[in-house]
C-alpha cells in the first residue's frame, strides 16, 4: 500500500442525456477498452426499452434499482490466532454505490442472449422490483453478514 499521499478525487461531469452524475458513473464502470461510446450506447438504450414499457420516467427506476441493490454491510476476513473469522462490517456509501452499479452490471452480463440494452433493461426493473440476481446477491452478502454476527466484536 502506497505511504504517500491520498490521490484527490476527480469530479464526474454529469451525462448529458439525463444530467446525473450517477448516470455518468455508471457508464464508466461498464465501459470496457475504454469505449465510453459502447457503454452509453447500451445504457440509454435500457433507458428508452424501460420507457417503452410503460414506466414514464426510467432515471427513477434507474436511481431505485440501483438503491434496492445498495448493501449496508458485509463480511471481511480477519485472522484471529490461528483460525479466520468472517467478521461482519458496515459499508461506506462509496463502496455501497460501487458494489451496487458492479452487481447490476455483473448480472446484466451473465444473463443469455439478447443484447446489451435488453439484459440491463431486465436486470434494472428485477431490481426495480427486488426481484433478480443482483439483489440476490445484496440478500446473500446480509444474510452472511447476519450469520457472522457472533463475530463482530473482532472488527479492528
Amino acid at each position: 500500500m502506497a505511504r504517500r499521499k491520498v490521490a484527490p478525487v476527480r469530479e464526474v461531469l454529469p451525462d448529458p442525456r439525463f444530467n446525473s452524475t450517477v448516470v455518468s458513473k455508471f457508464i464508466s464502470r461498464m465501459m470496457v477498452d475504454g469505449k465510453r461510446s459502447v457503454s452509453s450506447r447500451a445504457l440509454y438504450g435500457a433507458m428508452d426499452i424501460i420507457k417503452s414499457k410503460g414506466n414514464d420516467n426510467p432515471l427513477e427506476v434507474f436511481l431505485k434499482a440501483l438503491e434496492n441493490v445498495k448493501p449496508a454491510v458485509e463480511v471481511k476476513s480477519r485472522r484471529v490466532g490461528g483460525s479466520t473469522y468472517q467478521v461482519p462490517v458496515e459499508i461506506r456509501e462509496k463502496r455501497r454505490d460501487a458494489l451496487s452499479m458492479r452487481w447490476l452490471i455483473q448480472s446484466a452480463r451473465s444473463r443469455n442472449g439478447k443484447s446489451m440494452s435488453e439484459k440491463l433493461a431486465a436486470e434494472f426493473l428485477d431490481a426495480f422490483n427486488s426481484t433478480g440476481a443482483a439483489f440476490k446477491k445484496k440478500e446473500d452478502t446480509h444474510r452472511m453478514a447476519e450469520a457472522n454476527k457472533a463475530f463482530s466484536h473482532y472488527r479492528w
